[in-house]
C-alpha cells in the first residue's frame, strides 16, 4: 500500500526553484533533484514530476501546461453533462411524440 503525502504549494514551488537555481552545482539535473529531495523530505520521483510540470508551464518542455490541462478537464466535464442532457431530451421528445400519436389515434 502506498502512502500519499500532500505537500503545500509553497514547499513544491521552493523545491522546484532550488532545483533550477542549483542545477549548475551538480553534474546532472537528476543529481540536483535527488540532493534537494533528500533535504526537503520528499521522494526524488515526486520532485522530478514537479520539475517536469514547471518546465512545461515555463515553455522549456513540450506538453500541456497546468492551465491547459485544467481547461481541458473542465471542457470534458461540460461535454459529459451536455451529452447526458441531450440524451434526456431525446428520450423525453420520443416519449411525448408517442403520447401525442396515441392521443390522436383515439
Amino acid at each position: 500500500m502506498t502512502k500519499t503525502t500532500k505537500y503545500s504549494p509553497e514547499v513544491e514551488e521552493r523545491a522546484v526553484r532550488m532545483v533550477f537555481e542549483h542545477a549548475e552545482e551538480h553534474p546532472s539535473q537528476w543529481s540536483a533533484i535527488r540532493s534537494i529531495a533528500e533535504k526537503i523530505g520528499c521522494t526524488s520521483e515526486t520532485l522530478r514530476k514537479w520539475v517536469r510540470r514547471a518546465e512545461r508551464d515555463r515553455g522549456d518542455r513540450p506538453g500541456i501546461t497546468t492551465d491547459e490541462r485544467a481547461r481541458l478537464k473542465e471542457l470534458e466535464r461540460e461535454n459529459r453533462e451536455l451529452r447526458r442532457a441531450n440524451e434526456i431530451l431525446r428520450k423525453a421528445s420520443a416519449y411525448f411524440a408517442l403520447a401525442e400519436f396515441d392521443r390522436r389515434q383515439r
